[in-house]
């Protein structure tokens, strides 16, 4: 024992190991068996026996809940896809086995544009990353629900492909228990494995069984899927945190879309870094848009962590990859590839004066978004081909739609030809809206898929589709965003090699897909915000994303060529030294709200944090010691998601309630015990998100008394709808709740 106590990441792990070893034992499946029979004296011989007994059961219970070690067994790239890597691939496959093999396990960092196979990449780097710490398997962090649900499968199959040993895997985010990948998995485990048998052999299942489905105990199972959520409450004096971190300990950790967290999320990433840097935990991080001193902040924290306080200087290349070992710190000089999907954004910007009030169908005015929208869309409807229209609220969104139907009539009565995708349906709506977007948008299956260009179809969305959902359009309208959000819907342009049978005339080259943003301006010609979007985006990165744009419009952007340059200059210091006159004072006056805002968010979350090892000082109990004034609300890994679920009842002519519009689902109502599993996936289901600000001053529909024995249901909020007429083709509802009239049709949920 070392005199001074153990090192902060070693008694994590012992503090774990106990914890999952008394859960373990405390079953009464495990206790039952190994009860002493009757007339039982506890003679020295007797609890010998006992605990010899005890012994011989113990590594059945461990393979029983699927706890044993993954083993990255796979070292060939093509003996773990089925097809050849591209450039970026092809060059970690030469390099990083040498380099890990020289240095050790510790973190890489890939930054490439979307659709260049960052995820391939990073499966394959885990896995020799994986193989030469001895890590017990692998969790790949998302930034949202529905990219983990997305990702999963994927993982799956990976799994199945390159990894022997216990390969049970989870998905790990509030609503897994409704994704149709994972909610029949795992209900049969196959037959327990042998006693003594810790990792099972290279034939086990995939999935998760039931104990690892248990609270807090997903991040023990060797694989998963999940939101980044899971991975930084860890680093939040939470209850069971220091299980979080044991979980995480002897994996590899992947994060997707590293650049798409704010300064809160990102402290808090920072610090589960340095935590992973003390373990010598390898982690992999993925970005498509990631700047100089982002990148550098996330590698020094992994460095600091495993005992390396010098600071360094990233300068990532794009596309391109850097490493750094957690045993020597040193970071290694990033490596460029190639990419083969270079092309040039043909960027059209489009200063529009903001009219999405107007009702839809009404006189369009000239030089406003609504007009600029119907040109940018004319090809679409009289030649074909596809076209993604990217809103910054819902409302908007849902306006925009309406009046796109208005305007395009013949898109709202072909199958398909009129989408509309945002967060504010319910469940089980957007992921059926989801797959149909998947099946309409996405890789061409056949070579029948290319044979021709696609109908005439126009999806319109939020910023739902930025992340993770590999969908191909052949043009990209948007609405002004920050140029990171910018490049990522961009990448949604002509992503897919369709050839010029695939693509409408209008839309070829294929390699220089149409960017058009709609940038709203006042009366001066200047960038204005709406007052719509309140604060979606921060104003300043708004203006300097625009005056970036108007200079490379007349070129294009190269990509992946200009992509880094543009990210760092959008950030650079001295951008606003090249502006002159109230422009430049106003920018200047936007980035130090700006500035203020951020380095406050980050201080609060690094007070909210727990410490990091280097400062744990033998004291475990400072991982759930909240500092003075750290209040529940704060104690999240989302600062500041004002955020409601409701549930909408619909009233029946009999003034019975259902589930569902036709009257088919009855509500449930459960029993002395509460819902039957069924009943409560039916449910949730049909739950949806709505801001929180909908919902306060009111209380909602009477839930049925058996539901409160489901903690998932007590801030769900019932709506009870009654018919409100019809918007276009479809049904409306409507009920009143304090001051709003809130309203769901085809277009989702709404309020006035």
């Amino acid at each position: 024992m070392p005199e001074r106590g153990l090192p902060a990441e070693l008694a994590v792990i012992v503090a774990g190991l106990v914890v999952v070893a008394d859960w373990l034992a405390s079953q009464e499946e495990a206790i039952i068996p190994l009860l002493p029979p009757k007339g039982w004296r506890a003679t020295p011989e007797e609890v010998d026996m006992h605990w010899e007994r005890t012994q011989k059961a113990a590594p059945g219970l461990v393979a029983g809940a699927q706890l044993g070690r993954a083993r990255f067994d796979a070292e060939g790239f093509e003996e773990m896809f089925s097809f050849a890597p591209n450039a970026l691939q092809a060059d970690l496959v030469a390099r990083l086995p040498r380099m890990v093999e020289e240095k050790g396990p510790g973190l890489l960092l890939v930054t490439a544009p979307t659709g260049d196979g960052k995820t391939e990449a990073a499966l394959y780097a885990a896995s020799v990353l994986g193989h030469a710490a001895g890590a017990r398997g692998l969790f790949f962090a998302l930034p949202t629900m529905a990219t983990a649900d997305a990702m999963y499968p994927r993982v799956s199959a990976f799994t199945e492909r390159a990894l022997s040993g216990e390969r049970a895997l989870t998905l790990l985010h509030s609503m897994a228990w409704l994704s149709p990948a994972y909610a029949g998995a795992g209900q049969s485990a196959g037959p327990p494995p042998a006693a003594g048998d810790v990792s099972a052999d290279p034939a086990t299942v995939t999935e998760a069984g039931v104990w690892l489905r248990g609270h807090r105990r997903g991040l023990l199972a060797p694989l998963g899927a999940g939101t980044i959520d899971q991975a930084l409450s860890a680093v939040l004096p939470l209850t069971h945190n220091a299980l979080r971190l044991f979980g995480l300990s002897d994996k590899v950790l992947v994060v997707d879309e590293a650049h798409a967290y704010g300064p809160w999320m990102h402290q808090l990433l920072s610090r589960l870094l340095e935590w992973l840097g003390a373990f010598g935990a390898p982690v992999v991080l993925l970005s498509a848009t990631l700047s100089g001193r982002t990148a550098s902040s996330l590698v020094d924290a992994y460095r600091r962590g495993a005992g390396f306080l010098e600071p360094s200087a990233v300068e990532p290349c794009y596309p391109g990859w850097m490493f750094t070992g957690a045993a020597t710190g040193e970071v290694c000089v990033p490596r460029e590839t190639d990419s083969e999907r270079r092309r040039t954004l043909d960027v059209r910007m489009l200063p529009v004066v903001w009219d999405t009030a107007p009702a839809a169908g009404s006189p369009v005015c000239a030089g406003g978004r609504r007009q600029a929208l119907r040109e940018a869309l004319e090809p679409v409807v009289a030649q074909s081909g596809t076209a993604l229209v990217c809103c910054t609220t819902v409302a908007e969104a849902q306006q925009t739609f309406r009046d796109l139907r208005a305007a395009f009539p013949e898109l709202s009565t072909g199958e398909g030809g009129l989408r509309l995708l945002h967060s504010r349906y319910p469940a089980n709506t957007r992921q059926h809206i989801t797959s149909a977007c998947e099946r309409a948008y996405g890789k061409p299956r056949s070579p029948q898929d290319v044979a021709l260009p696609r109908p005439a179809s126009v999806l319109v969305a939020t910023q739902v589709v930025e992340q993770s959902l590999d969908l191909d359009f052949d043009l990209i309208v948007t609405d002004l965003a920050p140029l990171a959000q910018l490049l990522q819907r961009a990448g949604r342009g002509r992503r897919h090699a369709r050839g010029a049978s695939g693509r409408p005339p209008w839309a070829l080259p294929e390699d220089a897909p149409r960017l058009v943003v709609l940038e709203p301006v006042g009366e001066s010609g200047a960038t204005q915000v709406p007052r719509t979007w309140g604060s979606v985006y921060d104003a300043g990165l708004l203006q300097r994303t625009a005056h970036l744009l108007r200079e490379r419009a007349a070129s294009g952007i190269a990509v992946p060529g200009d992509v880094q340059e543009l990210i760092d200059a959008v950030y650079a210091e001295d951008f606003v030294d090249r502006l002159e006159g109230a422009v430049q004072r106003e920018l200047a006056r936007m980035d130090s709200a700006r500035q203020a805002d951020e380095a406050a968010e980050a201080h609060l979350a690094d007070m909210v944090a727990i410490c990091a090892p280097a400062d744990v000082a033998g004291d475990l109990q400072r991982l759930s010691r909240r500092e003075a004034g750290v209040t529940e609300e704060l104690l999240t890994t989302r600062l500041g998601a004002d955020s409601g679920r409701v549930l909408c009842l619909y009233e029946q002519q009999d003034n019975t309630l259902t589930l569902d519009e036709g009257g088919t689902l009855p509500l449930p109502t459960g029993n002395q015990n509460g819902l039957l599993h069924a009943e409560l996936r039916q449910v949730m289901a049909h739950m949806a998100p709505v801001p929180g600000a909908w919902l306060r001053g009111a209380e909602g529909h009477p839930a049925p008394p058996g539901w409160g024995k489901h903690p998932v249901l007590r801030d769900l909020v019932l709506l009870r709808m009654q018919p409100a007429g019809q918007d276009g083709a479809a049904a409306v509802w409507s009920c009143r709740h304090g001051t709003r009239t809130i309203r769901i049709s085809g277009v989702g949920l709404e309020t006035s």
